[in-house]
């Protein structure tokens, strides 16, 4: 039985060994191999940051999702693009609510203002009043502080960080090294609960070293046929042996072709699927030139498959 369970006390999930780690994932349906448990396993007692590089589709983002399901914590998601700002992943003020409630109260004010002695007193009363509206009934968290005031903790996803500008990297610093945010108008909120940080990249452009510092630093690459076959048994577990084991050695021949996007695992899976739904029992020629679209993005790389398959075709044949 894994080494993995729940406290009574506040039904934080622990994890006691890196190979709990595995076996929590692998319940959850996530084949981890040994680097990527031993990383959740380091970043979870270390209270650090993981920041997971390598191409679309390997399992970035699914792995934060099954770390959520393992410590049965919410998964609170941040994803990333060009022009994201603090308003839409930290927090902003409610200016609706605050304008109602300034309507609500305008007789209030002007009776207070009122009964001001001059200039002076009639700004300070009203410098005492807007500090009312700036109060944490008024704030709207967003992903990053939601993460830090969750009650029982959470895991965070800061998905695709390499789309969002350098400015917002300079925003993220505060939250990844301390764990807190500054609201100028309240103070510093620390969060209540360390939450697990998971930030993915594809790699489209270069991180700056401010942010690598605070993470810990995994890359999941396209996985081994052994490691991809065991992935593709446990998503999908209907699935013929030998129909499982001819799809992903065909899966592995692909991503040796210079194409222009190799199919993931994630597509590997869908292809899975669809060659069940089908009711394919083997790999002919015309069962994967009709399914090709599942794996395949761009008419190119469709086009230059179909125009090998007969090769490729015999060659997976030869495996068996």
């Amino acid at each position: 039985m894994a080494d993995f369970a729940l406290t009574k006390n506040n039904k934080q999930a622990m994890l006691l060994s890196v190979e709990s780690v595995r076996a929590a994932l692998e319940q959850r349906g996530y084949i981890a191999s040994t680097a990527i448990a031993t990383a959740v396993y380091v970043a979870h007692h270390l209270q650090k940051p993981i920041l997971i590089e390598g191409p679309a589709g390997v399992g970035k983002t699914e792995l934060a999702k099954a770390m959520s399901a393992c410590l049965q914590q919410e998964l609170v998601r941040l994803q990333c693009y060009e022009g994201l700002d603090e308003s839409k992943a930290l927090y902003e003020w409610k200016y609706g609510k605050q304008l109602l409630y300034t309507q609500m109260l305008k007789e209030k004010l002007g009776d207070e203002l009122q009964s001001a002695k001059g200039m002076h007193e009639s700004m300070q009363r009203l410098h005492n009043m807007s500090d009312e509206f700036y109060a944490e009934e008024f704030l709207q968290p967003r992903p990053l502080l939601q993460a830090l005031t969750h009650e029982d903790g959470a895991v965070l996803l800061i998905d695709e960080i390499d789309k969002a500008d350098y400015e917002f990297e300079s925003l993220l610093l505060e939250v990844l090294s301390d764990y807190q945010v500054t609201v100028p108008e309240l103070g510093t909120v620390s969060a209540k609960s360390i939450p697990l940080v998971f930030l993915t990249s594809n790699n489209t452009r270069e991180l700056s070293d401010a942010l690598k510092r605070r993470c810990l630093h995994l890359y999941i690459d396209f996985p081994g046929a052994d490691l991809e076959l065991r992935i593709v048994n446990s998503r999908v577990p209907d699935i013929s042996e030998t129909l499982s084991k001819s799809l992903v050695n065909f899966v592995q021949s692909l991503r040796k072709i210079d194409l222009k996007k190799a199919p993931s695992i994630s597509e590997t899976i869908d292809w899975a699927n669809a060659l069940l739904l089908l009711h394919a029992d083997q790999l002919d020629r015309a069962m994967v030139e009709s399914t090709l679209n599942v794996l395949l993005k761009f008419q190119d790389d469709i086009a230059l498959v179909s125009s090998d398959l007969p090769a490729l075709l015999a060659k997976n044949n030869t495996r068996h």
